[in-house]
């Protein structure tokens, strides 16, 4: 067995207030995981890597994207076949990893590409990309959001969804994403549309917790989020229009909610005159509404993950580590926008590998130049190093 210590570090583990000065960190080279963190003198080792008082953070995990893609299209361009889409969406996997992203739940995959792509890093021939939890294909009803070419299952009774939600288990779906709104990149319908109803969504939740999986509810208005609560899906995502009644009932199911934030963000910054009128005029009327019922959820003790939407009109797959800044912007503190990380880790079940730096959790680490708990921004550094399993890849 060989091991590598990293050394002369300040330490962020994912789950303390605070920086653990003069810290070491050593992996065990073969199975990648943390054998041991401690302060003060540096431990031998068959390597050492001086990281000269740099920040090390757990990698981030981003539990709302969509690699299949492509963000400087109006639409995601889901018309793409299976073959440009899979080019696609590994491209966007190395990105995800390079901005210091190292887990993903995708939220939405045509062809069921995402599941594809999950097996074949499990079977070590995919490297260098973060690690998958597949959703396959969407549930939407006809003609609803997520209506479109190569990507939703379309469902239009809860025999229907749960049929269908029983056949994307069976082709490797381990999370559930349904559409219980309209949204912003379907023409004919709006946000405060309800679409899949609850007795539908309670179908899929019924279906995935009996083999222990998560149900995600794209809900950006009402009485869609509530319909996706009352149902009992672990997730609300967007949730731009939550009330005070639903974050009440969010509290009482221990509901999530994903409010990617850098996906309006990056709307408003860079799509205005790229994009029809319809889809801007969307997201401009929800921009001043979602920011502080988002941050008034939180303030409320709903649990706030971290995911992005990335493949969302200009919002691309660096943009993971803007997330954080915005939620800072909006009330947040630090040590708070940091927690989405692991927040995303609980929802995804998978806090016993990964989430925080501790002795027997898989060694995904970032470096950073400056202390984000003073200064959030430091995530965003572009040149940070990256390490999956104790190995840098960026």
């Amino acid at each position: 067995m060989t091991q590598t210590v990293f050394s002369n570090l300040n330490l962020f583990n994912g789950e303390d207030n605070k920086i653990f000065t003069d810290s070491y960190i050593v992996v065990d080279d073969q199975t990648g995981k943390i054998a041991e963190i401690g302060t003060g003198l540096t431990p031998q080792a068959d390597k050492t890597v001086d990281l000269n008082g740099q920040y090390v953070i757990p990698g981030l995990i981003n539990c709302h994207t969509h690699i299949i893609m492509d963000p400087q299209t109006p639409d995601g361009d889901s018309s793409a076949n299976v073959v440009e889409a899979t080019v696609r969406a590994i491209k966007h996997l190395h990105e995800l990893l390079q901005s210091g992203v190292t887990y993903i739940r995708e939220c939405g995959s045509t062809y069921d590409i995402d599941i594809a792509l999950n097996n074949l890093i499990k079977r070590g021939e995919l490297a260098n990309v973060p690690e998958i939890l597949p959703s396959g294909r969407p549930y939407s009803m006809t003609g609803g959001h997520g209506d479109m070419p190569n990507f939703g299952h379309l469902v239009d009774s809860p025999d229907e969804m749960r049929k269908a939600v029983r056949q994307g288990i069976k082709k490797g779906a381990r999370t559930i994403k349904v559409m219980a709104t309209g949204g912003v990149m379907t023409e004919n319908d709006f946000m405060d549309d309800p679409q899949l109803s609850e007795s539908e969504i309670h179908a899929a939740v019924e279906e995935a917790h009996h083999k222990g999986f998560t149900v995600a509810a794209h809900a950006e208005g009402n009485p869609g989020i509530m319909n996706a609560i009352k149902a009992g899906v672990d997730s609300i995502e967007h949730g731009f229009y939550v009330n005070d009644e639903e974050i009440e009932l969010m509290l009482k199911k221990g509901t999530y909610l994903t409010p990617t934030i850098v996906g309006a963000w990056a709307f408003i910054e860079y799509a205005p005159g790229k994009v029809p009128d319809w889809e801007m005029a969307k997201i401009s009327a929800a921009w001043g509404d979602l920011r502080p019922n988002i941050t008034r959820a939180k303030n409320a003790g709903v649990p706030i993950t971290l995911g992005t939407d990335a493949g969302t009109p200009f919002n691309d797959f660096k943009m993971t580590p803007k997330e954080l800044p915005l939620l800072v912007e909006q009330g947040f503190t630090n040590f708070e926008a940091l927690q989405t990380s692991l927040n995303s880790a609980k929802l995804m079940k998978i806090t016993d590998q990964y989430g925080t730096l501790t002795a027997g959790k898989y060694a995904d680490f970032l470096v950073l130049k400056e202390n984000p708990l003073e200064k959030i921004t430091a995530v965003v550094q572009k040149d940070k190093a990256v390490y999956k399993k104790g190995q840098r890849a960026y």
